[in-house]
């Protein structure tokens, strides 16, 4: 059965198996604010997921990860939809996302209802990546 939960520094070392993008001590800045959920199939973590918060004030989902075995079961949407709306009932009317146009994480946001809102280009030598696209969702 799939839950949702907030992390708490005791789960940093489960987390940063599977978050390779941020680091131990940004991690544990971000779990006292709520920010970092384990996802979780029975009691074993099958992925992670965390925001922080865009213009200080727009929930930006900056990453959800499931690992191999949990993925294509639904889990994906559900914590989406689980965290949509915790920041509809924290008083959020707009929430965003973001993904790389190679990726095709854009089509599952898309399916969910999140629209095109722009891109960003970063083509400076130590952070070249192909184009960002910016999703949005209305709640």
């Amino acid at each position: 059965m799939f839950t949702m939960e907030y992390a708490t520094p005791a789960d940093a070392a489960v987390w940063l198996r599977f978050d390779k993008h941020i680091a131990k001590d940004e991690l544990l800045k971000k779990i006292p604010n709520k920010r970092c959920y384990l996802l979780k199939d029975d009691d074993t973590v099958v992925g992670v997921m965390r925001y922080n918060l865009f213009w200080d004030s727009i929930p930006f989902l900056t990453l959800i990860y499931l690992d191999e075995c949990a993925r294509g079961k639904g889990y994906g949407r559900l914590a989406l939809q689980k965290w949509e709306e915790e920041m509809r009932v924290l008083g959020h009317r707009l929430v965003m996302t973001s993904t790389q146009a190679d990726e095709d994480a854009q089509h599952f946001y898309r399916k969910l209802g999140y629209q095109d809102a722009g891109c960003l280009l970063l083509d400076a030598p130590t952070h070249r990546q192909p184009t960002e696209l910016f999703l949005v969702k209305e709640l």
